[in-house]
């Protein structure tokens, strides 16, 4: 017993704060619009609602695939008028939660005078890439088709598999992060990430017909360049070997640090590839494998060859 009195007294703070004092140390001390207006900001900054930009999401899945998701009661006579809709509800939202990123990633006192025709103008943009994104998302689910016996149509793809949620966020991601958009395109994949366990940054460059099967605890980091055709399994990391620092010792931001990843590989569960590193064309990499070199065009690498055979050519880039 006197043991446990000696730990409660160790664990009450030294001095007790009545609820206005742990409410100003708090807002003191709190990070982006709740530190700036606290500290005498005049800036209206509003964070972007996490709830609205999922619903976009949701709304431009049924755009890309109306019928399947969204209004299930589609017929060729009321597509496109379902599709209006679901875009017109995307345009209003997804520009102001654009709008609230940039607020919040602007340093000046006061929203730009331009920061609303911006929005727009973005908004616009994204939306008329929606039918390239579209084409790629309907490889990737014949690439499910084709790549799993036991997936009996592309229409299974689209419904169940977890691969095409985090793709179509990504696909999606990517083309708002290509537009120099702060902050939302990873709100969505981090979306898609705590939904799926599939985690692929907004800024992975991800050629046609990529299939990920079962899909559960894939990385694939900022600067990964994935060509056309290449099938991973579940568990790999395309990750970074190590990170340059700069003179304060933080972290160099943009630089290329992943693999690529070039056409028609595969890559088996449990495999790891770490820096800028190349695997060739056509090449297949085995289960748990850890390689941290580039290799040939038409390699095949498993486990006991990557703690012992080294590649003559194929330096890291």
């Amino acid at each position: 017993m006197a043991s446990i009195v000696g730990m409660q007294a160790m664990l009450e703070p030294k001095a007790v704060m009545d609820l206005a004092q742990v409410v100003e140390a708090l807002a003191q001390a709190a990070p982006g619009p709740a530190r700036l207006l606290s500290g005498g900001g005049t800036k209206a900054v509003e964070l972007p609602s996490r709830e609205a930009v999922v619903s976009s999401v949701e709304s431009l899945r049924s755009v890309l695939f109306p019928g399947y998701f969204g209004e299930s009661s589609v017929s060729a006579d009321s597509t496109q008028f379902v599709i209006g809709a679901a875009l017109d509800r995307v345009r209003r939202e997804l520009k102001e939660q654009i709008q609230r990123g940039y607020c919040l990633d602007c340093p000046e006192p006061a929203c730009l005078p331009d920061c609303d025709q911006r929005s727009a103008a973005v908004t616009l943009q994204f939306i008329s890439r929606l039918p390239a994104v579209q084409a790629l998302l309907l490889k990737d689910a014949e690439a499910g088709y084709a790549g799993d016996p036991a997936c009996v149509s592309a229409d299974e793809s689209i419904f169940c598999y977890p691969y095409m949620l985090a793709v179509t966020s990504q696909r999606l991601a990517h083309e708002l992060q290509l537009l120099g958009v702060p902050l939302i395109p990873r709100m969505i994949a981090e979306h898609a990430h705590s939904l799926t366990g599939i985690d692929i940054h907004p800024g992975a460059r991800i050629g046609e017909s990529f299939f990920i099967d079962h899909g559960t605890g894939v990385v694939i980091g900022e600067t990964c360049v994935i060509g056309k055709r290449v099938k991973l399994y579940q568990g790999v990391t395309l990750g970074a070997l190590s990170f340059p620092l700069d003179e304060q010792g933080h972290p160099v931001k943009g630089i290329a640090r992943h693999p690529v990843v070039e056409d028609d590989v595969t890559i088996y569960s449990g495999a790891t590839i770490l820096g800028r590193v190349t695997i060739g064309a056509r090449s297949i990499i085995g289960g748990n494998v850890w390689l941290t070199h580039s290799v040939p065009p038409d390699s095949r690498v498993y486990q006991a060859q990557a703690r012992s055979v080294s590649f003559s050519h194929g330096a890291g880039i």
